[in-house]
């Protein structure tokens, strides 16, 4: 047990704009005392109730696995792996962003067995508004393909649910680098409350992440207010060199990265992290073809995985992968640099 409690983590994560909004916090509370206001981007808040604050009962865990308390500058951009290939989902996902291979993965081991249950983020596709779910089936999973660039709520919120309630024991997580720390720091935790959730993590997916936006600022202000875009009217949202917003009659619009900064989560100006060093498994659209998935393999863990979707022909492997492209990102995100508390 730390001996710290929300206390601690409001002074030095969220009053300091540090949060990611992970929602790690919020999973390992034992009190169910932490949460995030609807319709706010914002950091969690207490419900008044802390079991350390308020009866100095030991606890902690809130502290012990958020990803901004403790952040260390790295010096290897890419982090450890095994390899680098390019892939691409050798089933049908009609909703798949770049080559579907995550989403292909994580379907051939629901099937297999491999998994019981993946903690992701879901979207509605009429008002592009985006929640934390638990997924239990291949179907299910591949329904909710694509990327989710409006990402303000907390995705392990979810794995509260996984673990307590659905009594999963063999979950996949697929989450950005702070998602993907915020599980290691549950891995190298040995307080009692955090290990029945890391002992139930099987398989980390992290996606590259340059940074996410607010749900209100990017949805509601600059797509509907300002370019009279209606959320239902949007097929796909990609970047590349801007927000390329692709609409369900076929016309495409360019959003500047320029004007996109009054969206970005003020959490996301602190990470330096674009591939999810943390992850088994880390993929993005970076340094691969159009319509391919870059995957970092960086586990054993996450070889068994990938071996076992191109054995179910799941996924293909195809291409290069031009590592010097996703080296140059990662150096321009390495560069932002931490601040001190």
């Amino acid at each position: 047990m730390s001996g710290k409690s929300y206390n601690d983590l409001r002074r030095e994560v969220w009053e300091t704009d540090r949060c990611s909004g992970c929602g790690a916090c919020i999973a390992v509370c034992p009190a169910d005392a932490l949460f995030f206001p609807p319709e706010e981007d914002g950091h969690p808040q207490n419900r008044s109730y802390c079991k350390e604050a308020t009866d100095e009962v030991p606890c902690g865990a809130c502290y012990e696995v958020c990803p901004r308390v403790k952040m260390i500058q790295r010096q290897d951009l890419l982090g450890n792996y095994h390899s680098i290939v390019s892939a691409r989902a050798g089933i049908d996902i009609p909703y798949r962003q770049s080559g579907g291979a995550v989403t292909a993965i994580l379907a051939d081991a629901l099937d297999n067995g491999m998994i019981d249950g993946v903690v992701t983020v879901a979207e509605d596709r009429f008002t592009l508004k985006p929640q934390s779910v638990l997924i239990t089936s291949s179907g299910e999973l591949i329904g909710h393909a694509g990327s989710r660039y409006a990402w303000w709520v907390p995705l392990l919120a979810a794995l509260k649910t996984a673990v307590l309630e659905k009594k999963c024991r063999k979950i996949a997580i697929i989450g950005l680098p702070c998602v993907t720390e915020a599980v290691a720091e549950m891995k190298a935790s040995e307080n009692d409350l955090v290990r029945p959730f890391a002992r139930s993590i099987r398989l980390v997916f992290g996606l590259f992440c340059t940074e996410t936006f607010d749900y209100n600022h990017l949805v509601q202000g600059i797509l509907t207010r300002k370019y009279q875009i209606q959320p239902h009217d949007i097929g796909k949202l990609d970047m590349k060199k801007g927000l390329v917003v692709t609409k369900t009659d076929g016309e495409t619009l360019t959003i500047p990265l320029k004007e996109l900064n009054e969206a970005v989560r003020p959490g996301c100006r602190i990470c330096t992290d674009l591939t999810a060093r943390s992850a088994d498994i880390s993929a993005g659209a970076v340094g691969s073809a159009p319509g391919y998935t870059t995957l970092i393999i960086r586990s054993g863990v996450g070889e068994a995985y990938v071996q076992s979707a191109i054995t179910s022909g799941a996924v293909l492997i195809e291409g290069d992968v031009d590592e010097k492209a996703i080296e140059s990102l990662a150096a321009k995100k390495a560069a932002r640099g931490i601040p001190k508390k």
